[in-house]
């Protein structure tokens, strides 16, 4: 794959994508904990296990969606996912080292924003601080299908909506929807990812790391799948972004082609 050039690394970037995934997970898992940890009065007020599955799948995203939507987000794309960065990767829209910044960024930011989770502890502690692993009862097999399954319906999701213009300023808005259709669904299985970051952050605090790989095979196996799908359909991706609409590349400066600024020199 030929990387865009020239290569175009910011340190902006990938402050914005630490400080978006730390918050992600931060509040994210704070709510997996309140939802589900021992002791929960969460459990109390909403007892059927499916209902507040849905209500954490939904609330979960929203959060990720506020930060595509905030000016954290506006300044990096808010990919806050490392196979989001991956696919953007995929399509052309990122040099392999703008990338890989991204990628570190996200892992940082995850890890940062799990350690204030020890504040949570007993009731935080109970479920490993929100750490994925294979559902009881479920095979290694199983959970990383629904990993390969999920993240694919994400990614695909992401390439119909940044893709098709008329819904592009709709894409943050989805995210909450989908979550709380896949968690009901996946969460039993392999705790949903979907996400590296969030997946890595949590066993970072808890040193929970049973079948830890899944939570990066599988995510990584259903985007370059999504993404094979859609660059074979032609769909086209303008800009490595979960948000923006068309006036902020009206108004962004044309960056001038390589001859020209040969020719300058």
């Amino acid at each position: 794959m030929n990387d865009p050039q020239p290569p175009q690394l910011s340190w902006e970037k990938f402050l914005s994508e630490f400080v978006g995934t730390a918050i992600l997970l931060f509040l994210g898992l704070s709510l997996v904990i309140a939802m589900y940890g021992a002791g929960s009065p969460v459990a109390t007020i909403v007892p059927d296990l499916r209902q507040r599955m849905v209500i954490s799948g939904f609330l979960f995203g929203a959060i990720g969606a506020s930060i595509a939507l905030s000016p954290v987000g506006k300044v990096s794309g808010a990919h806050v996912n490392p196979v989001v960065t991956l696919g953007f990767w995929l399509f052309g829209k990122m040099s392999s080292l703008e990338a890989a910044g991204f990628v570190l960024a996200q892992l940082s930011g995850g890890v940062a924003g799990s350690v204030p989770l020890l504040a949570w502890g007993v009731m935080g502690r109970s479920i490993d601080f929100g750490a994925t692993t294979p559902g009881q009862g479920y095979s290694v097999a199983a959970a990383l299908v629904g990993e390969v399954a999920t993240t694919f319906a994400l990614i695909s999701a992401l390439c119909v909506f940044i893709g098709v213009r008329p819904l592009r300023k709709y894409t943050p808005f989805m995210i909450p929807f989908l979550y709380a259709i896949m968690c009901p669904l996946e969460a039993p299985i392999s705790g949903i990812s979907t996400n590296p970051a969030r997946s890595f952050g949590p066993s970072v605090i808890s040193g929970q790391w049973t079948e830890w790989w899944i939570y990066w095979a599988g995510p990584i196996v259903g985007t370059v799948a999504a993404i094979a799908l859609f660059r074979f359909v032609g769909v086209r991706v303008e800009e490595a972004r979960l948000y923006y609409f068309e006036s902020d590349l009206r108004h962004r400066p044309l960056r001038p082609s390589a001859p020209a600024r040969a020719a300058r020199t």
